[in-house]
């Protein structure tokens, strides 16, 4: 099993930046797509950008040129840099990953608990 914890989120004003961080621990045998979510109030969940091992990266059109997903496969660790900032990008974030537990194709999901940002005006 992979446990997920994130951690950086805050409080900042518009046009700042902040960088969150998610570390993965347990028991896997690989660690394939890592992705940042996030959800605010009364929305779903929506993709923010995701990133696979080899380092392919996809984000969410309202984010482009303003965040950027990287990772450290030697750390089990994904990052999301956010710079310019809004208001409309308050939500708790969380991340997820796509693992397997043995060199057989089955795949599994797990998901971190979230980190709050909040974007102040």
């Amino acid at each position: 099993q992979v446990q997920l914890v994130e951690s950086g989120g805050g409080l900042v004003q518009a046009g700042g930046s902040l960088r969150l961080s998610c570390a993965a621990s347990g028991s896997f045998f690989s660690i394939n797509v890592m992705g940042w979510y996030r959800q605010s109030p009364g929305k779903q969940r929506e993709l923010v950008a995701t990133i696979t091992r080899g380092g392919t990266t996809n984000y969410a059109d309202s984010v482009k040129g303003r965040f950027t997903i990287s990772r450290d496969n030697a750390k089990n660790t994904v990052y999301l840099q956010m710079s310019s900032l809004k208001a409309e990008d308050t939500a708790v974030y969380m991340c997820n990953a796509d693992y397997r537990l043995s060199s057989l194709p089955a795949e599994r999901l797990s998901w971190g608990q979230g980190t709050q940002v909040t974007v102040s005006s």
